[in-house]
């Protein structure tokens, strides 16, 4: 194993052992575009300088992609062999990676890592990135449990307490009909991504009811509960907004004291403490509650490290797990205020008491998984479209939540089917 940092406490760790590369070797390290500028891109490129400085020959080129073309460069690259050597993704497009031959099996490698380094990160996390026994095609990077953002002006001046969230969905929907009734915005329509209809399932539902089953090839969904799920939409058409939770619209309503609720992940809260710091905005956030108290609602995932099969694929695999280690990654927390997958990170008194990982830790042990199981199939673009166009025709009044329920596994069966 290589030397991973230079600081006596992460070389007991990770121990000092093989030499530095015998020739130059470059590598190229894709990374979402946020995180290829500013403060976020300065630590990436120290990660990358302390590597390169135990690494004698290794040269590692930082390059910044939006989503959707990591996702299609990486499907190209594959093809034509022309892959980055190490880069990020969301957890929920693994498996389709896998199948057009993206990412290495790393099971060997992590398994060949100190038990120590392997228990920092969070057993669940590390599950997701490992669909067999001896398969694992990721490192868990940054991540989060879904959280309720609330405008403080909104909710007061509909005459509510802000002092204590609300504990059910009973009291919360109460609360949004206080909100419209004074002329404001309860909430966005959260019919039209699919990952809102996720969330809003997770407030009724939990994690057995919902994703494949990739063996029968069938939706998990049980149309008993998900007339529930439904139910919860049209109560909300009224209420809602108009735009979706990835609007820009939506946060500039929220911005403007339009909007009351914003159930969504902690990458908004960046903007939404400019404008508290710029405008005066008042917000805090909380848990998503779920029907009863106690229970709460919510979606998790994580963006993941992927290693590239090919010559390279042992170096890359020391700079993921180099980028991914606790005194990295505590770095990185601390920067940006953004849960992890390297619990040990998340414990650490430097960022533990920071408000935003805070509550994101709490979220993640109720929050469910967007679309499981992960590495073991892609799920098809029918497959969500089925979902979000059922909710939104229900919360339109087409059909019965009832209605709706059934047709709905019926339409995602016939779907998974072909």
């Amino acid at each position: 194993m290589s030397i991973f940092k230079t600081s006596t406490a992460c070389l007991a760790l990770l121990g000092s052992v093989s030499a530095a590369p015998l020739m130059a070797q470059t590598l190229e390290y894709w990374v979402y575009s946020d995180f290829a500028q500013g403060e976020a891109l300065a630590l990436q490129q120290e990660f990358v300088t302390e590597f390169e400085a135990s690494h004698p020959g290794v040269k590692i080129n930082i390059s910044g992609k939006g989503d959707d073309d990591l996702t299609a460069g990486q499907i190209a690259g594959a093809a034509s062999g022309t892959l980055p050597d190490v880069f990020m993704n969301g957890l929920a497009v693994g498996a389709q990676l896998v199948e057009v031959g993206a990412l290495a099996n790393i099971h060997d490698q992590w398994m060949a890592m100190p038990q120590a380094y392997r228990d920092q990160f969070d057993k669940e996390a590390i599950a997701s990135c490992s669909p067999a026994p001896d398969e694992m095609y990721c490192l868990p990077y940054t991540g989060f449990g879904e959280i309720m953002f609330r405008n403080l002006t909104v909710l007061e001046e509909a005459g509510i307490d802000t002092s204590v969230p609300p504990a059910t969905w009973d009291e919360w929907y109460a609360q949004m009909q206080k909100v419209k009734e004074a002329g404001k915005f309860a909430m966005p329509d959260q019919t039209q991504v699919f990952n809102s209809v996720a969330s809003t399932y997770a407030i009724v539902g939990d994690l057995d009811g919902w994703g494949i089953d990739f063996d029968s090839k069938t939706t998990r969904i049980q149309p008993e509960t998900y007339a529930k799920v439904l139910q919860l939409f049209v109560d909300m058409a009224p209420l809602n907004s108009g735009s979706s939770r990835n609007d820009q619209g939506t946060k500039d309503l929220f911005i403007t004291n339009q909007l009351a609720f914003h159930v969504v992940g902690p990458w908004v809260d960046p903007t939404y403490k400019q404008a508290a710091a710029d405008s005066g905005l008042k917000y805090d956030f909380v848990l998503v509650p779920g029907m009863t108290e106690g229970q709460h609602g919510g979606i998790k995932s994580y963006e993941i490290l992927g290693v590239a099969p090919g010559e390279n694929q042992q170096i890359a695999w020391e700079f993921a797990a180099y980028v991914a280690e606790k005194e990295q990654m505590v770095r990185w927390a601390s920067l940006l205020s953004r849960y992890n997958g390297n619990a040990a990170s998340m414990a650490d008194a430097s960022v533990a008491e920071l408000p935003l990982i805070a509550r994101s830790v709490e979220a993640v042990k109720y929050a469910i998984d967007v679309m499981p199981p992960y590495f073991v199939g892609a799920y098809p673009n029918c497959y969500r479209s089925i979902v979000t166009d059922n909710a939104a025709a229900v919360a339109d009044g087409d059909m019965t939540p009832e209605e709706g329920a059934e047709e709905l596994v019926a339409e995602l069966n016939d779907c998974l089917a072909e």
